[in-house]
């Protein structure tokens, strides 16, 4: 049995294709909706965050075999979690990477390699503020460039309850919250650019299949400034591996498991 986390759109594609090759699995997820898409599509799921610790009983008690980390490109304490839990008890661990972007340079593209770092470019440049990194670090950007007369900070974020709730609770005004679920194609990110007169966008270096690249250029093609934040480095130099397509990541669980029989 693997234990894979799953915590993005294409995690799911990778837990079909496990299953497909005839792998059993339990997919954890942190969401309710997470859990549905993937029971639908016959997947086995369980809801709730892991920490470290209960990641080491689950995997325990249920004789798992392997690792499989289908998390976010952001969620460096899942990642972290998952290596820990991994490595107490012996067992290989496969992480599923998206393909980096690469940009070519451009005057109004600016890196940045922290949320912190990208609210204060934000700051410095001010105007109308599009905000797409999610609900998780609201708060580093609504302590530095709320209350800043020269700021307009708007957010575009899932359409959930808790995030709602949070927007509310740091003093974002209900007009300045946009609660939609992607991904955007080109156009709807130019619409919502011009409807909210955006200025500035920060976003995530997320890869591809997170849409980044739409939002990206089309914020370029209208002249915005566009703050990236770069994706973070885990290194993990184990047993598994870290693989950028579902086949070779399919390949190496399966060729990982032979050499481990039960």
């Amino acid at each position: 049995m693997i234990l894979m986390l799953c915590g993005t759109g294409d995690a799911r594609e990778l837990a079909l294709a496990l299953s497909s090759r005839g792998l059993p699995l339990l997919a954890s997820v942190v969401t309710a909706s997470a859990a549905d898409r993937l029971e639908e599509a016959g997947i086995r799921t369980r809801t709730g965050r892991l920490e470290m610790q209960g990641m080491i009983t689950l995997l325990q008690e249920g004789n798992y075999r392997a690792v499989v980390d289908g998390s976010h490109p952001f969620a460096l304490e899942a990642h972290a979690n998952a290596i820990q839990a991994a490595a107490a008890l012996g067992l290989p661990y496969f992480r599923y990477e998206r393909r980096r972007l690469a940009f070519d340079s451009h005057p109004k593209l600016i890196p940045v390699h922290s949320y912190e770092e990208a609210a204060l470019a934000a700051k410095v440049i001010k105007g109308s503020v599009m905000l797409t990194t999610g609900g998780k670090t609201l708060e580093v950007f609504a302590q530095v460039l709320l209350g800043d007369p020269e700021v307009r900070l708007t957010v575009r974020l899932l359409p959930c309850l808790e995030n709602i709730e949070k927007c509310l609770r740091l003093g974002i005004e209900q007009r300045n919250i946009i609660a939609l679920q992607g991904p955007f194609s080109r156009e709807m990110n130019v619409a919502m650019f011009r409807h909210y007169g955006t200025q500035v966008m920060i976003t995530k270096e997320s890869g591809a299949e997170g849409s980044v690249d739409e939002k990206l250029r089309a914020a370029l093609d209208m002249g915005l400034y566009v703050i990236l934040i770069t994706r973070p480095q885990l290194l993990f130099d184990g047993a598994g591996g870290v693989y950028n397509s579902f086949d070779e990541l399919a390949d190496a669980v399966q060729a990982g498991l032979a050499e481990r029989p039960e």
